[in-house]
């Protein structure tokens, strides 16, 4: 069943070509991912593809009475507006319908006739429809998942990745059949990603997303388009998969290639001597040649980041912290926290948002200071700091006169000296960007200009906050084959698990309440420990239920009246009742716990939701036997 069909679409920018009547479909249940350099265009079809942006050329359908959320890279919402009144002045399909609700039930106890009362019985069963009589209870669950508990702080007041996470939460709330995703995973930390891979993956879902998540991807998706050069390639697998399959492709292409290379040499010499005749074989071979010329001239010069720079001696002593303490207000940061940095570590930094990663990065290179104890810092360090802010540059400075304003000239430390514009060409940008602003940068660009402007003061000590928000795929490989070679102090902040499991070796695990565990492997391994205890955890507490499971209440005591099954299913009744409203008290507990991980926060929502149902049916029922009894 086709649910979204997308014809000949073209989008240009001025001069600049995005894509060109590229054309491509989805059917039910595909999870498809779209994979393409930076500045290629990605995010603007996916504006186009959910009605947000008008392409110059081309079509897009739905099929009739699908729902389609769209979650945009950079949500921009009403910012004097509180979450609450976001939520409630949301045009989604889900809103509509209880505020048509909402209206019918007004307009029926204000004038009570027969056309309220079938406005309010056809409103009735649209909320049936749309599953909207949980809608609460689903909304609290969302973003309590995605750490958003204060309803009325306005949306000004968030961050970046609040906003992100307020407005996936909003995406899924909705239900929709189709989920169109531009880098879903940015901002979210590892627990809220595997949550989501987890939802996404299990659930009947028809989702195009675009992330530089590999993992992620790998996961979930059974499809493959990529995007190169104008033109779009299928792949009907995961990401292993299209890996496969490109190498494959790119392969064929070189062969084709040079065999026309070999055809074009004979061609010219048939040329250099063609008759003067101008016959139909004779100006059909001549057209063929022109052809095969072309295809023999296409290669394309795969663009190559270059990441090779002169790293500053660094000596024995690096850094060091003894009995640091760092607090912000009521949010232990670190307490007593010791430890000395040898050479060539390479440390992975994991935990939820908001626990302090980015002001342990700030401690270690004195952009903040500890509240107690000490930091020493050897007299060679040099670090390269990638912030997850981003540096701050001029809108109207050209890319070439940000790179002179650091260097003029960069040595690369092998007896290469390069200029600011082959220094540029070594990131990836070609000699025709440039002189292009800032200001015209996309997202991925202007994160790969920041990590330039890092490497090129020849760090030793590398310390990199997210750095793989934003950035594609082929640039990632790239980075990760300079950092694995990396001979200098590596300290990686990121919710990307592969860049993780590739680069680091132990972990620092910021747990909460200024606590720092050290795990010694990559995230990989700690994932499957933790796993592990998790499951022992599970079984203990299923035991214990069990167990007091075991001991008998005192049995209700009968209602005359009732027959002798009726009265054992009143007793009954009223012991399981009582039952659930106990797990029920248990479930609410371990839902406000903090440090549950969000599957299992998802999972107790769902079962309390469940226990009401059950508790509500078998009170009518109990009641019904209640009364029952009591009229005899």
């Amino acid at each position: 069943m086709n649910y979204l069909s997308a014809e000949k679409l073209s989008k240009h920018y001025g001069e600049k070509v995005l894509f060109e009547n590229i054309s491509l479909g989805l059917n039910k249940g595909d999870k498809t991912a779209l994979v393409a350099q930076n500045g290629t265009g990605k995010s603007t079809l996916f504006r186009i593809l959910a009605g947000r942006e008008a392409p110059d050329s081309g079509e897009v359908t739905y099929r009739d009475g699908i729902k389609v959320s769209f979650l945009e890279q950079l949500p921009s919402p009403d910012e004097s507006l509180s979450i609450n009144e976001l939520i409630a002045s949301a045009n989604t399909d889900v809103m509509e319908v209880i505020r048509e609700y909402e209206d019918a039930l007004e307009a029926q106890s204000e004038n009570f006739n027969a056309e309220t009362q079938q406005a309010l019985e056809i409103a009735t069963a649209k909320m049936d429809q749309a599953g909207a009589w949980d809608y609460d209870r689903r909304m609290k669950q969302l973003l309590t998942l995605f750490n958003i508990t204060d309803l009325d702080q306005k949306i000004g007041r968030l961050s970046g990745g609040q906003k992100k996470r307020l407005a996936l939460a909003l995406t899924l709330l909705d239900d929709p059949d189709l989920l169109i995703l531009d880098e879903p995973t940015n901002h979210l930390d590892i627990d809220m990603i595997e949550w989501l891979e987890k939802y996404l993956t299990q659930s009947g879902l028809t989702i195009l997303m675009v992330t530089h998540d590999r993992y992620f991807l790998d996961r979930i998706c059974n499809h493959i388009i990529e995007m190169e050069d104008g033109q779009l390639y299928h792949y009907n697998g995961n990401y292993a998969y299209f890996l496969e399959k490109k190498a494959e492709r790119e392969e064929v292409q070189r062969v084709e290639q040079e065999k026309a290379r070999q055809l074009m040499k004979k061609e010219l010499e048939w040329m250099r001597r063609m008759p003067k005749a101008r016959g139909t074989k004779a100006k059909a071979r001549k057209s063929a040649f022109y052809e095969t010329r072309e295809k023999a001239t296409s290669t394309k010069e795969e663009q190559e980041l270059k990441l090779g720079v002169n790293m500053a001696r660094i000596g024995g002593k690096i850094v060091e912290l003894e009995h640091v303490t760092k607090q912000f207000d009521d949010l232990r940061i670190l307490e007593d926290f010791n430890y000395i940095f040898k050479k060539g570590e390479r440390i992975g930094v994991i935990g939820k948002n908001g626990v302090g990663k980015t002001t342990f990065l700030n401690l270690l290179t004195g952009h903040d200071k500890p509240d107690k104890g000490e930091i020493r810092r050897g007299q060679t360090v040099v670090f390269g700091y990638y912030t997850q802010e981003g540096i701050k540059l001029d809108e109207d400075l050209r890319m070439i006169d940000v790179v002179k304003e650091i260097a003029e000239v960069i040595d690369m430390g092998d007896g290469r000296q390069l200029s600011a514009s082959q220094f540029l060409q070594h990131f990836m940008f070609p000699p025709k960007s440039h002189y292009k602003y800032v200001s015209q940068l996309s997202g991925g660009e202007h994160r790969r200009l920041h990590l330039l402007t890092v490497l090129i003061k020849n760090p030793n000590f590398l310390i990199l906050d997210e750095p793989t928000n934003d950035l594609d795929i082929l640039v990632l490989n790239r980075v990760e084959e300079f950092l694995a070679n990396f001979p200098g102090c590596l300290i990686l902040v990121s919710h990307d698990r592969y860049f993780l499991d590739k680069l680091t070796d132990h972990l620092f695990i910021f747990e909460g309440e200024g606590q720092v565990k050290d795990f010694v492997g990559n995230y990989t391994q700690y994932s499957n420990q933790k796993e592990q205890q998790q499951k022992t955890k599970r079984a203990e507490k299923a035991k214990a239920r069990k167990e007091e499971g075991k001991s008998k209440p005192k049995p209700a005591k009968p209602k005359k009246g009732l027959s002798y099954k009726e009265k054992r299913e009143y007793e009954r009744l009223e012991k399981e009742i009582e039952e659930l409203e106990a797990e029920k008290a248990q479930l609410e507990q371990d839902l406000n716990t903090a440090d549950k991980p969000y599957d299992e926060l998802s999972d107790i929502s769902n079962r309390i939701g469940e226990i009401m149902q059950q508790i509500d049916e078998k009170t009518a029922r109990w009641m019904e036997l209640d009364e029952k009894g009591e009229g005899v």
